[in-house]
């Protein structure tokens, strides 16, 4: 209640037992999937006319969303300016055509549409979490607490997380040491031993996606149980002219999170995400749940 209001209202909530991974999946992790069963990802795979009509055509081709900082100041309230679409960016070349992952290879895989991610859990014998699985992880057992390790975001001065520090997006002081994303478990685990659950790339989970939690009692006998969000009809932006595109819920924020924008590097903070889209700040980790097939 106390910061975006897609996250109120605060309520209690309860989950089944689950395993999650310790960390987001890795480019190798995901590279060894690829070679395993030939998946071609959503940003290497041409967009439907249909699906976009009245697009122009040369816009139509593989490509993917990347971060790329502005040379001069600009608005923060326009995202326009630091997003460029880039055909042939992709997970195994995520600034474009001449990158590859030498040196990423413990780097968060990103650039992965929502069924990409499903595709790597089905595969995995895994699957996907929900948002309230997904909260309760990064919690580590916090209850309440404004980040995943207290309520300081950099108690002592110590980065916990790789965020954004300086003035988004034009200035960033590196104070966490990288640019972009950062190998898995570079920074402290949280409570349950879990790394990168805040910061670094958001992830994936299945909820579609609903501006506000639903009304629920606040007394904890009454909570709801394995929440799962919104119906898929309504996950869409009705502000949004154009075709209409499903949006699940992402959470954790990224290495783009700052203190002037964003401030989503929290547990409680989530973000609706176009299944049809994919960035270069995206990634997703897994859970199992006892007794699932």
């Amino acid at each position: 209640d106390r910061h975006y209001p897609e996250e109120a209202p605060a309520h209690p909530v309860e989950v089944d037992p689950f395993w999650i991974d310790v960390t987001p999946v890795t480019n190798a992790q995901f590279a060894r999937f690829v070679a395993a069963t030939g998946h071609v990802t959503l940003a290497e795979t041409a967009p439907d006319p249909a699906l976009y009509p009245g697009a122009d055509p040369a816009l139509l081709v593989p490509a993917s969303a990347v971060f790329m900082r502005p040379a001069r100041p600009v608005d923060p309230r326009h995202g326009v300016t630091w997003w460029a679409l880039i055909p042939g960016a992709s997970w195994n070349r995520p600034l474009g055509p001449g990158s590859d992952l030498t040196g990423l290879e413990e780097h968060p895989v990103v650039h992965v549409g929502y069924d990409d991610a499903a595709a790597y859990a089905a595969w995995a014998g895994k699957a996907l979490p929900t948002e309230a699985e997904w909260e309760f992880a990064a919690r580590g057992g916090l209850d309440g607490a404004a980040y995943a390790w207290g309520e300081d975001l950099a108690p002592g001065g110590a980065m916990l997380a790789n965020y954004w520090q300086g003035a988004f997006p034009g200035e960033n002081l590196l104070t966490d040491g990288y640019e972009r994303t950062s190998p898995v478990g570079t920074y402290p685990p949280n409570g349950y031993g879990l790394s990168d659950m805040i910061g670094n790339t958001w992830e994936w989970t299945t909820d579609w996606w609903a501006d506000r939690h639903a009304e629920t009692p606040a007394r904890a006998c009454c909570a709801p149980k394995n929440p799962r969000g919104a119906a898929r009809e309504a996950s869409h932006d009705r502000d949004q002219p154009g075709p209409i595109i499903p949006r699940r819920v992402i959470k954790g924020g990224s290495h783009l999170c700052a203190d002037n924008y964003c401030r989503r590097y929290r547990p409680a903070a989530r973000h609706p995400q176009g299944i049809d889209t994919t960035t270069s700040h995206i990634g997703f980790r897994c859970v199992v749940r006892p007794g699932a097939n």
